[in-house]
């Protein structure tokens, strides 16, 4: 096995998804220790990052989810600092982590995404309600693991809900989708098998995603041998078209007629017992710490 000397497992950070890197980064350290890689948790919220020169570190594995983590922030420091890391480069992980401007670059190369609309002060809600439907999603552009998503039901409930929101920055106004979720990672490349998501609560929240264990996973997922492919190839390109690298996620919905749609891109999907990269990868054979390993291999400077 490659030696990756002195792993820093970068976890846990400032984000409202701070809890969730926290798990996830547990179960990564503990995966790569029990395969021979000298790993340990590193968490930039109680050390700062400069210490990982200090320390001796040679690799970074960054599973920080969030704000801070994902949005290019950690990416760029650990460049200058001159540290391999996982996960995409400064660029990519910011479009990543912006749903906005990841849709107007999918949109812009013909990929297929729910109509969506960008929320501001001026905006005319009323327009907007007519033109998305109801019911429709609301989000933040820039939060993960569903946090700040609202699903918008009555007719004259979006600008209140805006004004929820707005806190958050830019918020997005999406059409809804009916036909179901579905979740298609991307190693190294290539696509891996899809999920279908079908959660007990009315959408795929933060509980149903981290805290309930009545979601269902079902892997292999139900489309037939041309869609799954089709999935794959639209993860690939979804990918591709923000210059994403090493372990992805892309997020789809399929609507009534069975069309797909691309939802967004995680570009540091999560690693806990609740994830899906984990469990697509299982399919193929690969298990959790073979998993950790594949994804260390990615580390890159840049």
């Amino acid at each position: 096995m490659q030696n990756f000397g002195k792993v820093a497992v970068l976890m846990g950070g400032f984000s409202s998804e701070r809890n969730v890197s926290l798990d996830s980064g547990a179960a990564i350290v503990a995966a790569l220790k029990g395969r021979g890689v000298d790993a340990h948790a590193f968490d930039p919220k109680e050390t700062p990052l400069a210490d990982l020169k200090t320390q001796g570190f040679q690799t970074a594995f960054n599973i920080l989810h969030g704000t801070y983590g994902e949005d290019g922030a950690v990416q760029g420091t650990l460049e200058l600092l001159g540290i391999p890391y996982t996960g995409s480069g400064v660029a990519a992980s910011a479009i990543g982590m912006d749903k906005y401007r990841c849709k107007l670059i999918w949109q812009a190369l013909g990929l297929p995404v729910p109509e969506f609309a960008v929320l501001r002060e001026d905006t005319d809600f009323e327009a907007v309600e007519k033109r998305l439907g109801l019911p429709m999603f609301v989000k933040p552009a820039n939060e993960g693991s569903s946090v700040g998503v609202v699903k918008v039901k009555e007719k004259g409930r979006l600008k209140d809900v805006y004004a929820e929101l707005k806190h958050m920055k830019e918020i997005i106004a999406e059409r809804f989708i009916g036909g179901g979720e579905y979740s298609c990672p991307v190693l190294g490349g290539c696509g891996l098998p899809s999920i279908l998501i079908v959660p007990a609560t009315e959408f795929y929240d933060y509980e149903a995603k981290y805290n309930r264990d009545d979601t269902v996973y079902r892997c292999p997922s139900d489309l037939n041998a041309a869609d799954e492919e089709l999935m794959r190839e639209l993860a690939v390109r979804g990918a591709q078209a923000i210059g994403a690298e090493g372990c992805v996620r892309v997020d789809f919905l399929k609507d009534l007629d069975g069309k797909l749609y691309l939802l967004e891109i995680n570009t540091l999907p999560g690693m806990t017992s609740h994830s899906l990269v984990p469990k697509s990868a299982a399919q193929i054979g690969m298990d959790f710490p073979d998993l950790c390993i594949e994804i260390l291999k990615t580390a890159h400077v840049g």
